[in-house]
């Protein structure tokens, strides 16, 4: 691979890491926010949908202690879909459960988000909002979590 090549790389891998997580937001957000922030989108584009939203079952694995010999815990359902955009790029979406609108919003925020018009408004009004919210939740089910830890310790008796 020539150093050219290299350069290239580094920005499209941040831009898939960063992609990920926006894709993971919208897959943990409520579809309520998603249809809000759909509704008050100022240049909504016209979009095809490629993929209707459908559910199905997925093989949830497990690893004993996180690193142990995986498992098949058991099946969760998720709902998929995949829509174009009229400028051309393609959302994708699947989220656990059954709802369908929320896995087509989802999927056109994907779309949205990848179109360089559209990402700076979607940063501002919808995913920031949703990465600070969401890491507010996880922060509180951690303390909440934490404050029913239990610390054991074992005292040696006898001769040292």
């Amino acid at each position: 691979m020539s150093e050219a090549q290299d350069d290239d790389a580094a920005p499209r891998e941040a831009g898939d890491a960063r992609r990920k997580n926006v894709m993971a937001l919208l897959a943990r957000s409520d579809t309520g926010r998603l249809a809000a922030a759909w509704e008050a989108l100022t240049n909504k584009p016209g979009y095809r949908t490629v993929r209707a939203p459908e559910t199905g079952l997925v093989m949830v694995r497990g690893r004993a202690g996180g690193g142990g010999r995986p498992f098949n815990l058991g099946e969760a359902t998720v709902t998929r879909a995949v829509v174009t955009i009229e400028t051309g790029e393609t959302g994708y979406s699947y989220a656990l459960g059954r709802d369908r609108k929320k896995a087509l919003y989802a999927a056109l925020f994907d779309a949205l988000w990848q179109a360089p018009r559209h990402r700076g408004e979607l940063e501002r009004s919808l995913i920031g909002p949703l990465a600070r919210d969401l890491e507010g939740a996880d922060a509180r089910s951690r303390a909440e979590t934490a404050a029913t830890k239990v610390d054991f310790f074992t005292m040696v008796r006898g001769e040292d």
